[in-house]
């Protein structure tokens, strides 16, 4: 700020005006004099002015810049459009998934969530747009609603779901949907339409309830795929109802009953998946998808001679609220007051995607008080001597950045469940937890979204399966147009010329 004394600045004294350079410039401060009287309102002027002047002066010169620079610039309708860039808004390292079908990623700390990538350049118009696997989702719980909020997330999906089957009809669905106390509000404008009908976002949502699979309207719908999430119909004859009542395939979200159901988690084995082999596919538990990526690691690089496991996972809809009966007795014991030992079978089922694991690991799983978020906690013994927790964690990053990108991650801040909170990798290896102890034993600690995180590997694999789908185009390039080329080399715009 400019200070003035009355030495400086009389009100009969002579004012200096700095040189101008334009007239209009010069204009305004001589009105400013003009109007102004007293030492005080003379002052704030001259201020008032000054500042002006600088202002006026900066933009000629910006003016005389960009005219200089006009002349070099090629004109807008003669740039060549580049190939089909993506924007990942991130705040650190951004882990993008390696699928090509699957939406960018963005990172917050340790923590990667997913938001909707969008191309540069739209198709062009010769291309026909393939249509959308119609979808169906079995079980509106908390899987359910996962599963469709992390598809409608998804740019470009090939699936559109159509209908759910929740018992507790139109006005729960709409509701719960909408709003869910570990997720938050659904961004999406979520409508009750008619007394079947809701809206997401204006897709129309059919909402049918019955409890037999038998008399879904699959058929007369032209169902595709259908999203088993009800935890109920898990075998070859429970989730074959879906197809004996029209669809076309089946995806269960629990791990699967009988040798005859495939299981597939993806980032591990879903190479393995060959659509013919069977019309109902396993997506195996959330916690096999946690353990299963990062075993696969330390099994290649290290050699697993044996180990257990101990998961302990947030409580589940499965457990009672307070106590009462239940088929496994801990189970029957007040869910939020209690840490409650109980079975799993997701170390075992590693062997499903690992086969050369098959009775090397085993494990249990501590039920406690939160509502979501659980940890792996792995012991195993190993064939490769003389390591160190340095070098399990760098095998642990390559993979983070290479063919496990996307479902792993490796978070060296010293973070508590809550954080990892819709996570949308499969397992984050906590890497300050790591530890070797002798030359032949090694600790993981690895966070894992238990809802979240596997509902998207549940779209990852319907996905995967709409990739196989027959008569589905091959994958392409990414570029729209290179596509096209690929196949009509002939046209104008696919034609090269050398200057």
């Amino acid at each position: 700020m400019l200070m003035w004394s009355q030495s400086h600045v009389a009100r009969e004294a002579p004012l200096y005006v700095p040189p101008l350079q334009t007239q209009e410039a010069s204009w305004s401060i001589s009105v400013f004099i003009a109007v102004c009287s007293g030492r005080f309102l003379v002052e704030i002027c001259l201020v008032v002015a000054f500042v002006s002047l600088i202002f006026r002066l900066l933009a000629e010169a910006m003016a005389t810049m960009h005219a200089a620079l006009a002349s070099s610039r090629i004109p807008a309708n003669s740039r060549l459009p580049s190939k089909s860039s993506y924007y990942f808004p991130t705040q650190c390292l951004s882990k993008r998934l390696a699928f090509a079908e699957l939406s960018g990623l963005r990172s917050a700390g340790c923590v990667t969530y997913a938001v909707n990538a969008k191309a540069a350049r739209s198709t062009p118009s010769r291309l026909k747009p393939v249509a959308k696997l119609k979808v169906a989702i079995n079980g509106f719980g908390r899987i359910g609603r996962n599963f469709l909020r992390c598809w409608h997330g998804r740019e470009n999906s090939p699936l559109e779901v159509i209908v759910v089957n929740d018992s507790g009809g139109v006005k729960n669905a709409s509701h719960l949907l909408k709003y869910d106390s570990m997720l938050g509000t659904f961004k999406a404008d979520v409508k009750i339409v008619d007394n079947e009908t809701i809206s997401v976002d204006g897709k129309l949502v059919k909402v049918v309830s019955n409890r037999d699979p038998l008399k879904l309207p699959w058929a007369e719908m032209g169902i595709d795929i259908v999203i088993e999430g009800t935890g109920v119909f898990v075998d070859g004859p429970g989730a074959g109802k879906h197809i004996r009542a029209g669809a076309k395939k089946v995806i269960i979200t629990a791990p699967a009953k009988g040798a005859d159901i495939p299981t597939y988690v993806v980032g591990v084995n879903e190479g393995d998946y060959d659509h013919e082999v069977s019309n109902i596919v396993s997506n195996a538990s959330c916690t096999t998808n946690c353990l299963a990526p990062f075993v696969k690691v330390m099994d290649e690089e290290l050699g697993i001679v044996k180990g257990t496991m101990t998961t302990t996972h947030s409580y589940t809809g499965d457990q009672r609220l307070l106590d009462a009966s239940h088929r496994d007795l801990r189970r029957a014991r007040a869910a939020a007051l209690n840490i409650v030992p109980t079975s799993t079978g997701a170390a075992k089922a590693v062997s499903l995607v690992l086969p050369q694991l098959k009775g090397k690991l085993n494990g249990i799983a501590l039920r406690v008080p939160t509502p979501n978020v659980s940890v792996v906690d792995l012991v195993v013994n190993v064939e490769k001597k003389g390591i160190t927790a340095e070098d399990v964690n760098a095998a642990f990053r390559k993979a983070a950045e290479g063919p496990l990108k996307g479902i792993l991650a490796v978070c060296d801040v010293p973070l508590v469940s809550i954080d990892f909170r819709c996570s949308d990798v499969s397992s984050t290896i906590d890497s300050s937890l790591t530890m070797v102890m002798g030359d032949d034993m090694v600790k993981v600690v690895a966070w894992y979204d238990n809802e979240w995180g596997y509902s998207q590997r549940v779209v990852d694999l319907a996905h995967l399966v709409a990739s196989k789908w027959p008569g589905t185009p091959a994958q392409g390039s990414g570029d729209p147009l290179e596509d096209f080329c690929k196949t009509n080399p002939s046209t104008e715009e696919c034609k090269v010329y050398e200057a």
